[in-house]
């Protein structure tokens, strides 16, 4: 193409001619990451939807800033961009936007515990700071020159999520949050509250080269086409990991009696297969779905042990809902991650170690134990290591680490829950050893299903 003098095809044609689609995207929990079973994110899913739309695989290419990703569609090195970025004046002169696929408010976010900031003026003489180069910094330099008074700092390499950190530890007053930021923050800092929200809304949309029309209406009707899916796919990222929420003791105990009787003869063949602990097991059972073999989230996962598909064939599980194979896998999923963990880490700690493994991935796992090294903390210590898996979550930390963004939180609050589950499966049954009565048998074959 290059020797004639043939016109540079549209996106369309280079995606057909290339075999792929090449997504310029960010590491970012708005846009692309990677989780414990592959790459997550709601562009990830958004862009390979797309790409699956046009018949050709996707490959996606994690830059480090906005500034960095409208360049590469604008000179062609990536065919488009979904990045969680939102219109601005000064992109369009060098970039064309899809339609807009969302439309969020911009939060003024401060601690419950500070006097409430009810308006714009509330915050001259206030401690304010927004990232650099964000369109949350021209929102609220908009906000400032019709209110006199306010003053506030821009702080290059940091991302909205680091500056909720640091409101939450009281340096800052407030930030300006979008509400997909916040609904990610409030996961891990339920103390931060919105204080009132900006005027206007901030579209987000893909980024697309400008003279390709043809790609332009392609993405758009795939846009309108997908935005009766668009409330749950954010739902699944945004949401309130309500998952992870510890079930109170009473609860617990409750279901002790009623779900675990069908259950606990899986989980002590499998510990003894394995050599491990039936107890611990049957705690990671209950905090991935409280027994239930019939449970599904809106991800996909599901059984007992709320196993990915991707996960289950890795492992050999075919029937995700069969109890014996999801708990089967669960165990050996959980002996991979132990086998991993250095020879020289001693129990309980390695165990610890290897559910947050079990929950995020081991090479998140090891990012964390990389950060806690570098402050001179213990990395085969899990308490040393607990404080620094949210950190996972922080632009300045996870852009200088080998697997990028993590919801770190999520690993420790997993680990937290189950340690208090194995408490009480503890108090309740002290021996470890002993084996599930007739009576729960019987009822494991009145409610599995299975015929051995």
């Amino acid at each position: 193409m290059l020797g004639t003098c043939s016109g540079r095809p549209g996106v369309l044609e280079q995606a057909r001619l290339l075999g792929e689609l090449r997504v310029a995207t960010r590491n970012s929990p708005t846009a692309f990451y990677y989780g414990a079973s592959g790459p997550e994110g709601p562009e990830f899913e958004l862009a390979s939807r797309f790409a699956g739309a046009l018949g050709v695989p996707v490959r996606f290419v994690a830059l480090g800033s906005p500034a960095a990703i409208v360049a590469a569609v604008a000179s062609g090195r990536a065919h488009l961009a979904a990045a969680g970025l939102p219109l601005t004046a000064e992109w369009r002169s060098r970039v064309q936007f899809s339609s807009p696929y969302q439309r969020v408010r911009l939060h003024v976010v401060q601690r419950r515990d500070r006097a409430r900031l009810e308006r714009l003026a509330d915050l001259a003489g206030r401690r304010l700071a927004v990232a650099a180069d964000t369109a949350h910094a021209a929102s609220l330099a908009r906000a400032a020159r019709a209110m006199p008074g306010i003053e506030f700092s821009t702080v290059a390499g940091a991302d909205t999520l680091d500056l909720l950190d640091r409101v939450w530890h009281g340096d800052l007053d407030a930030t300006i949050a979008d509400a997909n930021e916040f609904a990610i923050a409030r996961n891990y800092h339920p103390e931060l509250r919105i204080a009132f929200n900006l005027e206007g809304t901030e579209e987000l949309a893909w980024v697309l080269p400008r003279g390709d029309p043809a790609l332009t209406r392609r993405v758009d009707a795939f846009m309108i086409a997908t935005q009766p899916e668009l409330p749950a796919l954010f739902a699944r990222y945004y949401s309130v990991s309500e998952h992870l929420d510890y079930v109170g003791a009473r609860n617990f105990m409750r279901d002790v009696q009623d779900r675990l009787p069908a259950l606990r003869r899986y989980f002590h063949a499998t510990a003894t297969e394995f050599h491990e602990d039936w107890r611990v097991l049957a705690a990671i059972g209950y905090q991935e779905s409280r027994w239930n073999a019939a449970a599904v989230s809106p991800t996909g996962v599901r059984g007992v042990m709320m196993l990915t598909a991707d996960t289950a064939i890795a492992l050999g599980v075919t029937d995700r809902a069969d109890p014996r194979q999801s708990i089967r896998g669960g165990a050996l999923y959980l002996k991979q991650m132990r086998d991993t963990i250095p020879e020289r880490v001693p129990e309980p700690d390695r165990t610890w170690l290897a559910l947050a493994a079990y929950n995020i991935g081991y090479g998140h796992l090891e990012d964390a134990r990389v950060l806690a090294q570098a402050q001179r903390k213990d990395p085969d210590a899990w308490q040393d290591v607990r404080e620094f898996l949210p950190l996972l979550a922080q632009e300045r930390y996870y852009m200088q680490l080998k697997r990028g963004y993590a919801r770190g939180w999520e690993a420790a609050r997993f680990v937290d829950n189950v340690r208090t589950y194995l408490d009480l499966l503890e108090w309740f049954s002290p021996d470890a050893s002993a084996p599930p009565s007739a009576t729960e048998v019987a009822a494991g074959d009145d409610s599995s299903g299975d015929t051995d």
